[in-house]
């Protein structure tokens, strides 16, 4: 393990932050929720990314995640709400994941300054030896501070090479957890805001899937060849159905085929249980030997370690 960020680590941060800073400027009424999914993405591998570290999730108002435009979206975004842009990129592996939250008309400015405010509480107790249910105490704090509840369901994640979700996981809310960040370790830290209840429930919609690499089903010719594509175009990292099209298959067919037999993972939209309007915001921190070194945080952000 690295006791300082690898030089790849750094330059995935940089660029996501990048990114997310000019796409901002574009989340306004009436944009295509589409354009901005598929600019995020292709200003990701202009600015040097050897790839995407997972699909950008542009979730709306009691949406909290997940929701990426499927082929030919139509859906634009709304005169008033919050809109949470969430992306990230790899550089050989070496992950980035941060996200922001606007507020179209500016009648959400709570939400706003709860996830803000909580996520920087959060990165300012980052140190080895903390407790994950001590970071977790801060976030949930700092949003009840605000007349808000955290998304309790909802947690933060460290990360590791190739492996967004690499085990440990940074709660919204104060728990007895023993589990502690370690020096060397990432961590993608994302409080969530809520007028809600704070829980969860799944949505209908599925247009973002991951690869089981160890599934070992029978399959057919044909779903054994498309998820062998899709291993070996993807390999563990998240991917959209949007990014996928083919003359030869019948991709919704094969995509329930590999769903039903285990051979993929698919990640529904994720919903507010009380329809409660949902902020985000969303850093990627190392843990080095003297506190947190935010990888992802933008130039608008000088006071952040």
């Amino acid at each position: 393990m690295h006791r300082n960020p690898h030089p790849d680590l750094i330059k995935a941060g940089k660029i996501a932050a990048r990114v997310l800073s000019e796409i901002e400027r574009e989340v306004r009424p009436g944009v295509s929720v589409l354009r901005i999914c598929t600019l995020a993405e292709r200003k990701l591998l202009e600015y040097g990314a050897t790839g995407l570290a997972f699909p950008c999730n542009v979730s709306i108002n009691e949406e909290a995640a997940h929701y990426t435009s499927p082929h030919n979206d139509s859906r634009v975004l709304p005169e008033r709400g919050l809109v949470k842009v969430d992306l990230g990129a790899h550089v050989n592996g070496y992950l980035s994941d941060t996200a922001l939250t606007v507020d179209l008309d500016d009648s959400y400015e709570d939400y706003i300054a709860a996830s803000h405010d909580a996520l920087n509480a959060a990165i300012e107790a980052v140190r080895p030896g903390v407790r994950l249910g001590e970071v977790g105490a801060k976030i949930e704090r700092t949003i009840r501070q605000h007349g808000l509840n955290p998304v309790y369901h909802l947690s933060g994640h460290q990360m590791s090479r190739w492996t967004l979700h690499a085990g440990k996981s940074v709660p919204n809310i104060g728990t007895s957890t023993s589990a502690r960040m370690e020096a060397g370790q990432v961590y993608a830290i994302e409080p969530f805001s809520t007028n809600g209840s704070g829980a969860i429930t799944n949505g209908s919609s599925v247009y973002i899937f991951s690869n089981n690499m160890t599934d070992k089903h029978k399959l057919d010719r044909l779903p054994t060849e498309f998820r062998d594509a899709l291993r070996k175009r993807f390999g563990t990292l998240p991917w959209a159905s949007r990014w996928i099209s083919s003359k030869k298959y019948d991709i919704d067919a094969l995509l329930n085929t590999l769903l039903r037999a285990g051979a993929i993972h698919g990640y529904p939209v994720l919903l507010e249980s009380e329809g409660g309007l949902v902020s985000q915001f969303e850093h990627t921190i190392f843990v080095s030997d003297d506190g947190p070194i935010v990888t992802t945080r933008r130039d608008s952000e000088s006071q952040i370690p």
